[in-house]
């Protein structure tokens, strides 16, 4: 199988659509770790990202009277983008199936090269399945967006440039991976070519298929994935790609979404790109690495791609600090009197105050929820930690807590004792009309919403809070309310930010 693919990706044909795409310098980057840092700049495709590669390559690959029918994808992202661009070279229909709660952004991309959309279900699954009905009923080719041969040969063109533009010595390459064509394709040749340099792929750590994978020794399907890096949101690792990625990858990190928000600012500041979060995610792990190795020979970074919406700035911009580990997010309780802020301060010394939310509930304790600078450099935020406890000021770390980063900081103050027992939920929403009222008429007047918190982050799912007026002996039969309303949640009721912030 080896020796077959490295002759598909030495013979691929991808430059009539793909550039080869610079390797550059992160200055910035290497100064921080202590050794150099380089990153294959596959974000400045015509498409912003690498996925023209493969999808090019496939479809020249198809008889001239199968492709004259025309070909069919389904997705949401980058993929779309370089079969639509494939098409419009070809000169060929395609139709590209998106699920509703697409942003608009990504679909005025695939119409401008001329691809017909159609937007069909919530999510990847449903247009996946419109999809395979469309194949049958015209005859369309359906492009797999990674577990096609010749898709991940196209792909493998990246390490093919990587490798002859870069003759340094290089320690390990740090590849994204989703379905995992990129890696497949890039370890293939890499583990060829120069068999010395360690292969290191990087998945969200709630989105790691890949992972899972390999642990089992076998392709699992994950229960859920979390939709941040919406580039790599795979359940299921591809057979092909496992099949070359278990023989040829060294090791899987997987990052966190704070870590990667901090690598989206880290390649900011170095080229001046803002990269999509799965973008910037082999950054984020190769960050990881080098802090875990220490100095060394060259790192590489695959910077994936850069369809970024607008609106996902602001909350990139907002976990960046948490990222880098020079912020932290405390629930402090203070005594509610005059004098206790700027006791609070006077612990803080030094240390700037990024975020202050406080409401008044109660004549004795007053709860705070605060960020903080930290020195990353350092031990410093569990020093501070320890130091507001030891001066009788009670801290509950939230720095990793999500629901309090998300929702909890924008909500601060409103109690009511009024609103009696409470049972809290976290959820995804699908970002489209219609998405709220289905689960209100799921809900009925049965519970009373007592607390709701959303806001839009440029996604195709929404994060949404929900309080429900109901006893602990009601939460079995309330979360059967939410499984067949079929959206990801999470109970958040037991959640230490519940019981600061919330509850009177």
């Amino acid at each position: 199988m080896f020796d077959t693919l490295i002759k598909k990706i030495l013979s691929a044909r991808v430059y009539d659509v793909a550039i080869e795409t610079p390797v550059h310098q992160a200055p910035f980057l290497s100064k921080r770790l202590g050794r150099p840092v380089l990153l294959k700049r596959e974000d400045l495709q015509p498409v912003y990202s690498f996925k023209c590669r493969g999808a090019y390559n496939k479809m020249v690959g198809i008889p001239k009277d199968v492709l004259a029918k025309g070909v069919i994808a389904a997705s949401a992202g980058n993929h779309a983008q370089g079969v639509a661009l494939g098409a419009q070279k070809l000169k060929i229909p395609a139709v590209i199936v998106m699920p509703t709660t697409t942003p608009e952004i990504k679909v005025r991309s695939v119409r401008a090269r001329g691809a017909q959309v159609i937007l069909h279900g919530d999510s990847f699954d449903e247009a996946f399945a419109k999809s395979q009905e469309l194949v049958d009923e015209y005859g369309y080719t359906y492009l797999h967006p990674f577990d096609d041969i010749e898709v991940i040969a196209g792909q493998g063109t990246v390490a093919m440039e990587l490798l002859r533009q870069v003759t340094r010595p290089v320690d390990a390459v740090f590849i994204p991976v989703g379905g995992g064509g990129l890696a497949a394709g890039m370890a293939a040749y890499m583990k060829y070519v120069r068999p010395e340099i360690k292969v290191i792929a990087v998945e969200p750590e709630d989105a790691a298929c890949l992972a899972a994978a390999m642990e089992a020794q076998e392709r699992v399907v994950l229960p859920q994935v979390g939709l941040f890096a919406d580039g790599v949101a795979v359940k299921q690792i591809g057979e092909n790609t496992f099949n070359v990625l278990k023989e040829t990858c060294d090791e899987v990190i997987t990052v966190t979404t704070d870590e990667i928000c901090a690598a989206v600012k880290d390649v900011f500041d170095d080229v001046r790109s803002v990269n999509e979060p799965a973008g910037a995610l082999s950054v984020a792990g190769l960050k990881k690495y080098a802090e875990r190795e220490g100095p060394g020979e060259a790192l590489v970074a695959v910077l994936s791609g850069a369809n970024v919406n607008f609106d996902r700035i602001r909350h990139v911009a907002e976990r960046a600090e948490v990222g880098e580990k020079r912020e932290a997010i405390l629930a402090v309780t203070i005594p509610e009197r005059p004098g206790a802020f700027k006791a609070f301060c006077e612990q803080i010394g030094s240390r700037n105050i990024t975020e202050f939310n406080y409401r008044f509930a109660d004549q004795d304790q007053a709860h705070i929820f605060v960020g903080v600078t930290t020195d990353p450099t350092t031990d410093d935020r569990t020093q501070l930690v320890t130091q507001l406890n030891a001066a009788d000021l009670p801290v509950v770390d939230m720095t990793d807590n999500e629901l309090a980063k998300l929702h909890i900081r924008h909500m601060v103050g409103g109690r009511s004792a009024a609103a009696g027992s409470e049972l809290v939920f976290r959820f995804e929403f699908p970002e489209r009309p219609g998405a709220l009222l289905k689960f209100l008429n799921k809900i009925g007047s049965r519970w009373n919403i007592s607390a709701f918190h959303y806001r839009n982050h440029g996604a195709a799912y929404g994060r949404v809070l929900v309080s429900m007026q109901a006893d602990l002996s009601e939460r079995d039969e309330l979360s059967s309310y939410f499984d067949d309303i079929g959206y990801t949640y999470f109970d958040e009721t037991e959640n230490p930010a519940v019981s600061l912030f919330m509850k009177s």
